[in-house]
């Protein structure tokens, strides 16, 4: 746990793909000096199969996971480490059963972006089984958090360093950063 800070924190980096979860949330765990995990590292075989195909996921397909990111986010708060998972926590249910996993102790830094944007990024990505394809039913399927506890908003139009320091900006009002 870093120096300074009285209380582990779980965080999630979410949002659509190609929203750069994966890098600000590596970023952000660097500066934080907390462990990041790649909560796509954690979607069953089946899910991945599906996803390189281009079928979009259901509810079905996403419980398991987030079931898997909750237990890997409570072993370390309950060993008193904080963590960051990237996951895109797309809807509201989804970021209730995280909570729930932490007891609460959650908080969800949402990467907002624009269609386009997001598109372009997605074209420039290589090796990630996620088809730029998809990003049309992530898209629909997103429940912006807006209002929900926790939840701060990083716009995505700079650079990974830029969007990691904005988000540890925001986070630290709420005593996490």
């Amino acid at each position: 746990m870093r120096e300074g800070t009285n209380r582990a924190h779980a965080i999630i980096v979410m949002g659509v793909s190609g929203s750069g979860k994966s890098s600000i949330g590596e970023k952000l765990a660097e500066a934080l000096n907390l462990r990041f995990i790649e909560g796509d590292q954690l979607h069953p075989a089946s899910n991945v199969e599906k996803m390189s195909k281009g079928i979009p996921l259901t509810d079905a397909d996403r419980i398991p996971w987030l079931d898997l990111i909750g237990k890997a986010m409570k072993a370390a708060l309950a060993e008193g480490e904080g963590i960051i998972v990237s996951c895109s926590a797309l809807k509201r249910i989804y970021r209730e059963q995280l909570r729930a996993a932490t007891g609460g102790n959650l908080f969800f830094v949402y990467l907002q972006g624009s269609k386009e944007l997001l598109s372009e990024r997605m074209g420039h990505r290589t090796g990630h089984f996620m088809p730029a394809s998809l990003l049309e039913s992530q898209l629909g399927t997103l429940e912006v958090p807006t209002g929900e506890p926790g939840v701060v908003t990083v716009d995505i139009d700079d650079t990974v360093e830029g969007i990691a320091e904005e988000a540890r900006k925001k986070l630290a009002p709420l005593g996490v950063a």
